[in-house]
């Protein structure tokens, strides 16, 4: 499978993406190491946010401008990143999934950006990063319909399937997942070096909590 970013986007903003890929890898119940670290971090954030807003952030801040800036407005269609800490700051912190969501979660919020997570198998061909186009929809993982006109979309073969505000119920992972494909929305003001040491370092974590190989690149 190869992953790329559509010629078009490339006009648009100056955007890198940590790509993964992952095979023979084992989800199931998340061990009690990464459920204390979810919890005492979103305790931590919640402490944190007490005496300044959400949109404060620069992570945050920098991915709404992104969305802004490719024609989707944020306050409408926010960043998953920023609709993790919103939840945060209300203290309706995140629950228990499994183990590939939880640490998905988890870095979400260390690396302030929208990272998918997309079961290989449900995915046919290649996978190209561009801009949603008018009438194109999903169903994503709240349920809803979503409109991906002018939106940042993960698609292949069979159209659109993720995106850095919802994913699709399509290529969602689950406990039976074995074989997964990780891509890390890296902010633009990170520099070259940083965006490695990122991908590198969740792609680490996540192995050593499922097992199996995985290789990473930077597009």
């Amino acid at each position: 499978m190869k992953v790329y970013v559509h010629p078009t986007l490339q006009h648009k903003e100056p955007l890198s993406f940590g790509i993964i890929q992952y095979k023979d890898i084992q989800i199931g119940e998340s061990p009690q190491m990464l459920k204390g670290r979810l919890q005492l971090f979103q305790e931590s954030i919640f402490f944190e946010l007490q005496d300044s807003q959400v949109t404060d952030l620069e992570g945050i801040k920098e991915w709404r401008r992104i969305f802004k800036a490719l024609g989707k407005d944020p306050n409408r269609y926010r960043p998953s990143a920023e609709s993790l800490y919103r939840r945060i700051k209300k203290q309706n912190y995140l629950t228990p999934v499994h183990s590939a969501v939880d640490l998905n979660n988890f870095f979400s919020l260390e690396y302030q950006s929208p990272i998918g997570l997309y079961d290989t198998s449900q995915i046919n061909g290649d996978v190209s990063i561009r801009l949603g186009e008018p009438g194109e929809e999903y169903t994503g993982l709240n349920g809803r319909s979503n409109s991906l006109k002018n939106l940042l979309v993960s698609a292949d073969e069979n159209g659109a399937f993720g995106s850095p505000f919802v994913d699709s119920q399509r290529t969602a992972v689950n406990q039976s997942t074995n074989e997964a494909l990780q891509i890390i929305y890296l902010r633009p003001s990170l520099s070259p070096e940083d965006h490695l040491k990122l991908t590198e370092s969740l792609k680490d974590m996540f192995l050593q909590v499922h097992g199996g190989s995985g290789k990473s690149y930077i597009i």
